[in-house]
């Protein structure tokens, strides 16, 4: 048995990670997800008739008495459940659910979809979070990083055991030939950014970018939604951009986007390894994005997309400049991103990595000695 944990049940990255772990598993594990509200996560693993739990404690941001109840809880669920493994995911849900484990006699592994002490995250908030972490990894007996980069960076600050840490790419399922991209065509060029109006997104300077750039054909569609949505609409009109810049909302036909568009952007703080990305070089798509995190086990700079330095408006500019004028440029960069998320990024082999770790926990906690 598998008990997936996760702090919210709406949409996102991590919570399409769990979706694809809990359906892909099937077959393997009698698999259960916890939640910390409803959403279009819980929703969808309804329909797959999973059985699912609902603790809002899970679901708030900020500690409070209140994760005392909710790891009490959680406790009460693993004791009822009774999975041979609790897979955590987020900060929240990440460590009551280790500990919860814990205190229940049960293995854990942690997934760290980007962790909250990065570069780029505000003080104090970055030290804090770095305390948690430190603490939380003492009851992990694996930590599951979405990059390379994350795993450094867990070892330079003293999070878990270098035994504990494995690196497991995510990956994204393949889509039908009909959603594939034709990145030189188009007039205009259509830009597209997937990313919650929320930190650590950035689409005020990808609007920025673009307000320097009028003399060109171009439209823009932000997919997504989020506190900060208002805020970036009030931006792209007083940059004068309001007749370029669509707001679409949030969406569950992305591929389908996708394939209406030319050039993928992301513009961002920090990150782990963007599911958003994977799936832009997936459908074809040229790729121009922050040099953050993982970014850039992805993205080839000058083969697939371009980086860009975090906060770095005038190279975004010059980048996005130099695609929107060369047909020929985008296509032969999406071509390469495609080949590449065929080769390292398949939802298939991000399953059987992942399922190799929580079988290694397994037959290590069965026979005694898990750390």
């Amino acid at each position: 048995r598998l008990l997936h944990l996760i702090t919210s049940g709406d949409t996102g990255g991590a919570q399409n990670y769990v979706l694809w772990c809990c359906e892909g598993m099937r077959d393997t594990f009698s698999v259960a997800l916890c939640a910390g509200t409803e959403g279009a996560l819980i929703e969808q693993a309804r329909r797959l008739g999973l059985p699912v739990y609902v603790i809002p404690q899970l679901g708030r941001n900020r500690p409070d008495v209140g994760d005392l109840w909710g790891l009490r809880r959680l406790v009460g669920l693993v004791k009822e459940v009774r999975p041979d493994l609790v897979s955590c995911h987020s900060t929240k849900a990440g460590f009551l659910g280790r500990l919860a484990a814990r205190l229940a006699g049960v293995p854990a592994v942690f997934t760290a979809h980007g962790w909250a002490f990065s570069e780029g995250i505000p003080q104090p908030r970055r030290w804090v979070m770095l305390q948690v972490e430190r603490l939380a990894a003492r009851w992990a007996h694996r930590i599951i990083c979405v990059s390379e980069y994350d795993r450094q960076l867990a070892l330079r600050c003293g999070v878990g055991r270098p035994e504990q840490l494995v690196t497991v790419h995510n990956g994204v399922p393949p889509v039908d030939k009909s959603l594939w991209v034709r990145p030189a065509s188009g007039n205009p060029v259509r830009l597209v950014m997937v990313a919650r109006f929320a930190p650590p997104k950035d689409h005020a300077l990808l609007l920025r970018a673009l307000a320097g750039m009028g003399e060109l054909e171009w439209e823009l569609w932000f997919v997504g939604g989020g506190e900060r949505e208002e805020r970036a609409r009030r931006e792209a009109e007083s940059l004068g951009l309001g007749g370029r810049v669509r707001f679409l909302g949030v969406r569950r036909d992305v591929p389908e986007l996708l394939s209406q568009c030319h050039v993928f952007v992301l513009a961002s703080n920090w990150e782990g390894l963007p599911l958003t990305i994977l799936e832009a070089m997936r459908a074809g798509l040229p790729v121009v994005a922050s040099d953050v995190g993982g970014v850039r086990e992805a993205v080839v700079d000058g083969e697939t997309g371009f980086l860009v330095p975090r906060g770095d408006v005038l190279l975004l500019r010059e980048r996005l400049r130099l695609l929107l004028a060369s047909p020929e440029l985008r296509a032969r960069m999406g071509a390469a991103g495609y080949a590449r998320w065929r080769e390292q990024f398949t939802l298939e082999r991000m399953l059987a990595q992942t399922q190799a770790v929580y079988r290694e926990v397994l037959e290590a906690s069965r026979g005694g000695h898990a750390k």
